[in-house]
């Protein structure tokens, strides 16, 4: 019987419960059509801390190597050092993890040589079709010798390629807690940070894919109140936090207080900018703050808008040669970096920003953080499509309001804006809202929230 990969397959990656909805089986089966699909005639992967990431990875190798391709295993390792490994080396790679979800979970991030993405519209759907096809039938054979599986360790060079792409001769010492949530950070933050004048304050440095502490997603406030309650005690200058396979990274303040990714964004556009002579396109989705744009255009940069995920970003960035580019989860995208995402390398740049002044954290992301948003807040719908056409029938007819529908539906006036977009894998709709002042946002994030729960 075919594998039902439907739950399995999402719009950027592999992801499911192991070994429920997959195993080694299938994955030895995700090799071989990665190879086939893509024509990869040599390939790199690597892989988390979960305890079946390292059979799951060798596995898909088995799987490609078998198709006659030559694998190039780096082991443990982030999603971006995965991404520098498939770029420095000019390799298709793939990463094996889930990402900030449980243990239980995993899941493969694809990608084709100099870290192009391998999304549904760019792969994914033809090797779902393969795997479904040889799950029944079995693979065809291959003519071809089998490839060779060889062992690189990249880390080091991993971190001088992060640490060349920002000046950090002159910062001053600084003292940092940094929450690795037991993920991959605990692996690659000793090695990037070495030799910098920086007093770290290791929390769940330990490698375990059980999460024994809390998640490993510090998008949610939940998972870094350890975090902030370490800074206070500590008197440190600032805390990160990274998810579990350190691709995102998450910043609070001296005080404890968390640093919006948008404030992230704009810091490091303008910074980005300044080291581009004042001129290039940045990218930023459209449930950033409104404080993006803004500084972008103040430091002479051409600010651009695009739909949520990284396939549209990194879409965008090939396309107009964007230099930056940073959405409101935490992802940031770097021209230097193969336009694919690295929260290290924003982490570097906020301890650049940070080091080179003498003020605190605090005020410095005070001039990037400049108006009260309400963060994303999800409800439970019956009818997506309906709620949402009620929402438009609210405002569509209002003096001095906007509309636009570049992903859901952006409703925005002088002095506010609010975005609702609907789940592509679950029964949401996803609200964010924005205003100049506090009362302002409230008022018009509940008039929408009860429009949505009506």
């Amino acid at each position: 019987m075919a594998a039902d990969l439907s739950q399995l397959v999402k719009a950027y990656d592999v992801r499911g419960v192991v070994p429920d909805q997959w195993d080694e089986t299938l994955a030895e089966l995700f090799g071989a059509a990665f190879v086939q699909v893509t024509g990869a005639t040599a390939l790199v992967t690597g892989h988390d801390m979960r305890p079946s990431s390292p059979g799951l990875s060798r596995a898909f190798a088995r799987g490609a190597a078998a198709r006659g391709v030559d694998v190039t295993e780096i082991g443990l390792c982030s999603t971006d050092q995965l991404y520098y490994a498939s770029g420095a080396l000019g390799l298709p790679g793939a990463m094996f993890t889930a990402s900030h979800n449980p243990a239980q979970y995993n899941g493969i991030k694809m990608c084709r040589a100099g870290a192009a993405p391998v999304g549904q519209d760019t792969g994914l759907a033809e090797i779902r079709e393969l795997v479904e096809r040889w799950s029944e039938e079995g693979a065809p054979e291959v003519t071809a010798s089998t490839g060779t599986i060889t062992a690189r360790d990249t880390l080091e060079d991993y971190a001088a390629h992060l640490r060349s792409l920002v000046d950090l001769t002159a910062i001053r010492p600084l003292k940092v807690a940094v929450d690795a949530g037991n993920g991959m950070g605990g692996h690659t933050v000793p090695t990037v940070f070495a030799g910098l004048p920086l007093d770290v304050v290791p929390m769940y440095f330990e490698l375990d894919g059980t999460f024994p502490n809390h998640e490993a997603n510090p998008l949610d406030p939940a998972n870094i109140v350890d975090l902030q309650r370490r800074v206070r005690e500590e008197g440190a200058d600032l805390g990160i936090a990274f998810d579990g396979d350190a691709d995102r990274c998450f910043v609070v303040d001296e005080r404890g207080n968390p640093v919006s990714p948008s404030a992230i964004t704009a810091l490091v556009a303008a910074r980005e900018l300044a080291r581009n002579g004042g001129k290039g396109v940045i990218i930023h989705n459209l449930i950033t703050s409104w404080s993006v744009p803004e500084v972008v255009e103040e430091h002479g940069g051409t600010p651009v808008r695009t739909r949520v995920g990284h396939s549209f970003i990194k879409a965008e960035m090939a396309r107009s040669g964007a230099i930056f580019g940073g959405e409101h989860s935490a992802h940031y995208y770097f021209k230097d970096f193969w336009n694919a995402d690295t929260g290290m390398l924003a982490a570097l740049h906020v301890l650049a920003a940070l080091g080179g002044q003498e003020g605190p954290l605090s005020s410095l992301v005070a001039q990037y953080d400049r108006y009260t948003g309400s963060g994303e807040i999800n409800s439970t719908v019956a009818d997506q499509a309906g709620r949402l056409a009620a929402v438009r029938a609210a405002y569509e007819n209002q003096e001095g309001v906007r509309l636009d529908e570049l992903d859901g539906l952006t409703v925005a006036t002088a002095d506010w804006w609010f975005n609702v977009r609907p789940s592509n894998t679950e029964p949401l709709l996803r609200l964010n809202a924005e205003a100049r002042d506090e009362a302002t946002m409230a008022k018009v994030r509940d008039e929408v929230l009860a429009i949505i729960r009506a």
